[in-house]
């Protein structure tokens, strides 16, 4: 699916069992650049369970503190799952 956004946040959730060997995960969509600094809503948050997440041609920055990962100056990005991954690509300026 396509998504018309300036940035993104990709963060892993807290496992439902401590039997499974996936962990969900969420992408949040954002209309500005830096969300994490803003405060401001995502307009989509995606929720996945998927055994890896492949970004593809992306410059990222890695939060430690969150564990969370910002894709910014996004023109669109695509998301896509493949059997049991998630496969992010799109434009970024």
């Amino acid at each position: 699916m396509k998504y018309k956004v300036k940035s993104i946040i990709i963060g892993r959730m807290k496992k439902e069992n401590e039997e499974s060997d996936t962990r969900p995960c969420f992408v949040s969509l954002f209309d500005v650049n830096d969300p994490h600094k803003s405060g401001k809503v995502p307009m989509k948050v995606l929720e996945f369970k998927p055994h890896r997440v492949i970004m593809k041609g992306f410059d990222v920055k890695y939060l430690p503190t969150g564990n969370d990962i910002v894709i910014n100056d996004l023109s669109e990005v695509n998301i896509e799952v493949e059997k049991d991954s998630v496969i992010i690509t799109g434009k970024q300026s």
